[in-house]
């Protein structure tokens, strides 16, 4: 860790100790009600300034301006309350709580994970209205035009996008910078999806927020892709050589040339056609297929998906606690 805070073997003990209560509590209505969540503070204080700076009188450069001031106040003031909290946690006696909880709340493997079990239930119990219903909170698609295999295809789609924005991206800047990085991720994520779209509304205000997202997510979402392709290693009836095959191939193809790469990689693993053409509203979307495979997604695939999910995700662990071990023989007097 490049920051002089919490590291070595206490910083993978927190986060072994932060993923065990996210797997117990993770999906929690009273953990997710009682207990702070930076990302969702961060979401609503970006809605805030959006809604009072945003306007449409002001030029395009003065709204850019304004974006960009945003992004370094909300990006600055989570790293300053990170450190201020990683120190508040070491000088206190049982001060690693607060980061302990912080850490569980600025990541999740499970939610997407009983998402998945979600959707294939609701599909295989009440059909295809069930399964928009269940897919609702992995997309921002448009639902009513679903049909079974778009609802699928929707949900491996949202899962891919979880692994690397919810666990390997919050895990990789804490890793790096500790308590300060992993907050300053989380608010600049939240910021992104708040106001980073390329809407005639967002396109200026939200530029800074989407660049600085962009930037930050460069390395993790290509190693969600390797983890993915590697964790395909031990799962049967996917293609891991497919899988980083299709991300390398695959990924620029996709809007978001970050999220392209786990997507990418989750396509080829199961032999699937993700993206596509899709309506949203009175409008079709013309989007690349991603992947060679069948477009056709079963909900078997959606178990496959799972599976995937959990080995990489324990990969995840591993290289975290293999770069922590390596760390220490480096710096071992």
């Amino acid at each position: 860790m490049l920051l002089p805070l919490i590291g070595g073997t206490d910083a993978l003990l927190l986060v072994l100790l932060a993923l065990i209560v996210d797997a117990a509590l993770g999906d929690s209505p009273l953990f997710d009600r009682f207990v702070f969540s930076p990302g969702r503070a961060a979401a609503r204080a970006s809605a805030w300034f959006d809604r009072r700076l945003n306007r449409i009188d002001r030029s395009d450069a003065v709204r850019q301006a304004r974006g960009t001031l945003v992004l370094l106040a909300m990006a600055g003031g989570a790293f300053a309350i990170g450190y201020a909290a990683a120190l508040a946690g070491r000088s206190m006696k049982l001060g690693f709580l607060i980061e302990l909880l912080l850490v569980v709340r600025c990541l999740s493997v499970r939610w997407p994970y009983a998402r998945l079990e979600t959707v294939r239930a609701a599909l295989a119990s009440g059909g295809v209205e069930a399964g928009r219903a269940a897919v609702a909170p992995l997309t921002g698609r448009q639902l009513w035009s679903l049909d079974q295999h778009g609802v699928v295809r929707a949900a491996l789609e949202g899962t891919a996008k979880a692994l690397n924005q919810r666990l390997v991206a919050p895990l990789f800047w804490y890793a790096l910078l500790g308590l300060p990085g992993l907050l300053t991720w989380t608010v600049v994520d939240a910021l992104d999806a708040t106001v980073g779209h390329p809407d005639p509304r967002h396109a200026r205000f939200g530029r800074a927020a989407a660049v600085a997202d962009d930037l930050m997510n460069w390395l993790p979402a290509r190693l969600t892709a390797l983890l993915l392709a590697l964790a395909a290693l031990f799962v049967p009836k996917v293609r891991p050589a497919l899988a980083w095959r299709t991300a390398v191939r695959d990924a620029a193809l996709h809007p978001s040339r970050n999220t392209g790469w786990p997507l990418a990689a989750l396509a080829g693993a199961l032999d699937l056609s993700l993206g596509g053409p899709r309506r949203e509203g009175e409008r079709v979307v013309k989007e690349p297929w991603i992947g060679q495979g069948r477009a056709r997604a079963l909900t078997g695939d959606l178990r496959r998906a799972r599976a995937l999910y959990a080995a990489a995700s324990i990969l995840t662990v591993l290289l975290l606690a293999g770069g922590t071990a390596s760390v220490l023989a480096l710096t071992a007097p």
